[in-house]
């Protein structure tokens, strides 16, 4: 609880900043936002075991051929998440989250992968297993959804960790879909996040096995603890990440950071992990932002 409360008031912190240093500066978010792109959609269909590397996405979404073979589905899985992260950008201030908007997005998900099921929630009979975990009956989909929605609206005056990492948690524990849980489970969180003005998170697939973790306990006890700490984590991150562009500040590795100052790398990459330092982890390298 009080982990979570110091997340919340340092996040506070870093909005106030991020709203004073981003006053005119709408091309640069934009950039960031875009240059994410590939980010976030290699680390959310890596946690669901796409073998794209990072730079394969990329190049997937530049339209550059690749230099092995790559499935059709893989490349649609990459094209698809991409045209979400977009969309949610874009849709997120104009449009409150509704079950039409949720079926939108799994509708442009799972285009040309699996049309059968693309844009609608488990029918009757279709039972989904994640691990040891039996999804509830499909019957009971649409009821539990607009339950998860009503309590994150009504919960307006709690803090925005809590409130994100419980709606993940129901969702992924509904599993409303066929295929693409995860990925639409993600992406929700963001038009949330971006809806309450704030910034979208993004989960690393680094983080998968303490992300799985989170969803263990959940079902288990119904704790909500490590979700918040790896919701609460990817928050400061991307305004760590946001701040060293907007205030204009010398971006450097952590690794260059080390050397010229005479600390050891290993005890920053620990402090960075932590989130105790204003590092961000960008394209798989801890980086910091530097006053010139």
């Amino acid at each position: 609880m009080t982990k979570t409360l110091n997340a919340y008031n340092k996040i506070s912190s870093l909005r106030e900043r991020y709203y004073k240093a981003s006053t005119g500066k709408e091309a640069l978010i934009q950039l960031i936002s875009e240059a994410e792109v590939a980010e976030q959609v290699y680390n959310s269909n890596a946690i669901e075991n796409s073998t794209l590397t990072l730079e394969e996405t990329e190049k997937i979404l530049l339209q550059i051929d690749l230099d092995r073979f790559i499935s059709e589905r893989e490349i649609f899985e990459a094209k698809n998440l991409a045209r979400v992260v977009s969309y949610i950008d874009k849709k997120a201030k104009e449009q409150e989250l509704t079950l039409p908007v949720i079926l939108t997005l799994h509708e442009m998900l799972l285009s040309n992968i699996r049309d059968d099921i693309a844009g609608r929630f488990r029918a009757e009979n279709e039972f989904v297993r994640v691990g040891s975990h039996i999804a509830p009956n499909p019957k009971e989909v649409i009821e539990r959804l607009e339950k998860m929605l009503s309590e994150y609206n009504a919960q307006s005056h709690e803090n925005i960790i809590k409130r994100i990492a419980r709606l993940h948690l129901a969702f992924e524990h509904t599993h409303p879909f066929c295929d693409g849980n995860g990925r639409i489970g993600r992406a929700v969180n963001n038009y949330l996040l971006i809806r309450e003005g704030f910034v979208p998170i993004n989960i690393k697939f680094i983080d998968r096995q303490k992300y799985y973790e989170a969803f263990r306990d959940f079902d288990a006890k119904g704790a909500t603890d490590v979700m918040e700490e790896i919701v609460g984590k990817a928050l400061t991150n991307s305004y760590h990440k946001r701040l060293a562009y907007l205030e204009g500040k010398k971006i450097i590795t952590l690794v260059e950071y080390a050397k010229s100052n005479k600390f050891s790398h290993s005890s920053l990459i620990n402090k960075a992990t932590r989130q105790t330092i204003e590092a961000f982890l960008e394209k798989g390298v801890w980086k910091i932002g530097i006053e010139h």
